[in-house]
This record gives structure tokens, sequence and C-alpha cells, in this order.
């Protein structure tokens, strides 16, 4: 069976790690990048593939059965439209869009065509969020009470790794993991939002996006959830990304702490955790990121069903799209049941 061609949009820190995926896997092979560069930095490891200035440029080609949306978060619809229309599966980096328009928009398309789509929620694939689901889909368990999610990032995001954290948030950039976590841990639709944020920081550094997010949830079934999210902690601090989910139910307490999963290194200078999410074991990717898109191959290949289907991705953007309107507002939001804000 001839590989599939898998084109990516974009080439930052994402689009690489997942072009490094379709390289290892005999199934696929990297077809073509989209960028607005045409020399685009740090694609050199990968050989000879075209890069195109459009997505439309990329669809073009024939061979591109795959197309894999690592854009900034903001721009996420136009990529995905355009491939599902012209009938490719289509894997798009998390969240699925920045607005219920757009993610509904997204849907319309991948519902049209008969495509597989999926959002990469790479958190998913780690282990313990993965037995916790289990844990908590047991009739034992029974009903979910509330739930505490926080994920907090150093300044070095914001300020250094992305470009356009002004055009993002920490419930966007961060949240959006912890509320597809925890909605699925729920499966109950939330109802009602109340935010509050603070700018200081990040504002003060000329960067106009909130230091930290802090959400308040209620799902349909009385059940409670706390969302906060944070990117400006100190570079100091020992790991560049904090995640920690505590979830209760009438019969069950499960805590998850992502940071004591990590290596602890001392030197003479300091201690920190170092991320092993992305770690390569005799020349292969592995970690929750490098399993998400390796599922969607089995996806696309197989014919198995997505983990997360994509109904699920677009109730989560209108969570978040409400969360962005109740901070702004200083007002709870309403959330329906089939998902849109209001």
């Amino acid at each position: 069976m001839p590989s599939i061609g898998v084109g990516i949009v974009g080439t930052g820190i994402m689009a690489k790690a997942h072009a490094r995926v379709v390289q290892e896997d005999p199934r696929t092979h990297l077809a073509g990048w989209v960028s607005r560069q045409s020399s685009p930095t740090g694609i050199d490891e990968f050989g000879p593939v075209p890069v195109h200035r459009t997505v439309d440029d990329l669809l073009r080609d024939e061979s591109v059965a795959i197309v894999i949306v690592a854009t900034p978060d903001f721009a996420h619809r136009n990529p995905s439209v355009a491939a599902a229309r012209a009938g490719r599966h289509v894997l798009i980096e998390k969240p699925l869009a920045m607005s219920g328009a757009d993610a509904e928009a997204i849907l319309a398309a991948v519902r049209g065509s008969g495509v597989h789509a999926m959002t990469l929620f790479n958190q998913r694939w780690a282990p313990a969020y993965w037995q916790a689901k289990q844990e908590l889909a047991q009739p034992s368990a029974g009903r979910p009470i509330m739930a505490y999610a926080r994920k907090n990032d150093t300044l070095h995001v914001p300020t250094k790794m992305i470009p356009w954290a002004d055009r993002s948030s920490p419930s966007w950039f961060l949240s959006s993991h912890d509320v597809d976590l925890v909605t699925w841990f729920f499966d109950a639709p939330a109802v009602e939002v109340y935010a509050t944020a603070v700018e200081r920081v990040l504002v003060g550094m000329g960067i106009d996006t909130p230091d930290a997010v802090h959400a308040q949830v209620r799902f349909a079934d009385g059940a409670v959830a706390t969302f906060e999210s944070s990117w400006s902690v100190p570079e100091g601090y020992p790991t560049v990304v904090e995640s920690f989910v505590e979830v209760l139910t009438s019969d069950r307490h499960i805590h998850v702490d992502r940071k004591v999963e990590q290596l602890e290194i001392a030197t003479a200078e300091r201690m920190y955790y170092p991320r092993t999410g992305g770690t390569r074991i005799g020349g292969r990717n592995v970690g929750p990121a490098a399993s998400a898109v390796r599922h969607f191959i089995d996806v696309v290949v197989d014919g198995v069903e997505p983990i997360i289907p994509l109904e699920h991705s677009v109730r989560v953007t209108w969570l978040l799209e409400a969360i962005e309107k109740s901070y702004r507002s200083g007002a709870p939001v309403r959330v329906n049941a089939a998902g849109g804000a209001g």
C-alpha cells in the first residue's frame, strides 16, 4: 500500500513535532508545508519537501490525503474548512477554534464532505488522564460533584515562545486542555459560567492579554468545576508548564499532578523539572502529542472512530468563548445544552 501524503499548515514548534511523527510512520510521508515564508527556518531536517504559500496551493497536490492544521489558535477556521471541502481528512491543533461560530463552520464543512476530523487535545493520551476516565466511567464511581483544574505557564511562553499571545489568553491557550478533559470526565453539558481575569504583568510589558483567568462552571447535572490558568509565572519556576486536575464524585476522589511524573534535576545553580512528554526513544517520538497524531492516522487508514469526536470539541469551544465573554463583561454567561453561549 503506498504511503499517504500529509500536508502541514504552519511551521512552528508543534508543526515540526507532528512532521517528525508523520515521517516516522511507514504509512505516511510529509508531502508539503504551508508557510507565509518562502524559506521557513528549522525545516531542513525534513528534506526537500515543497513549501506552499497558500492552503489552496497545497490542496492542488492530489497525493495529500491528510492536512494537519498547526497555525496560531485564531487561524484554524479557513485552512480547516478548505481542507475538508477539498475532501481531505483534517487534524486540527487545540483549541478547535477561537469562536463558536468558527467551530461550527469547521464542523459543517466536515459533515458536508464526509471526511474524518479531530482536534488534537493531546492530553487525552497522557496515561494518568486516560486511567482517570476509566475510573470515572465505572458505575460504582457515582455522580460527579466537582472538579478543579489548574494549568500554568511561565512568562517564557507568552513573551518568547509564541509571538501572538496578545491574540489569545490563558483560558484559550491553557484551559482549553482542561475544559476538554473535565467535560469528558463529567460527560455532561455546561450550562453557566462566571469568570474573572487579572491584567497586570503582561499588559505592563506591552502584551495585551490577561495574566490569569479564573472560571467557575456549572454543568447540567448540577456538578461544578473551577478552571484556573496563568501564563505569568516567573521564569525561575522549575517547570515551564504546571498541570493539576482533581475530580470528586459521590464515590471517588481522583487527583492528577503532572509535575510529579517528570524528572527532578538539581545542579549547583538550580533545581528544575524538564518536560518528558516529547521524548525520543530509539529514534521514535513518544508521548501524548505523538500518540494523538498516530491515532489520527489509524482513523484514516483503518477506519477506527476518533477518540475525540469533533462535536465534543465544538462544545468545548462554545464553553471557552463563554469564559471569555464572562471575564470581559464581569457577568455570568449562560451556555445552553446544545453548546451555544448567550
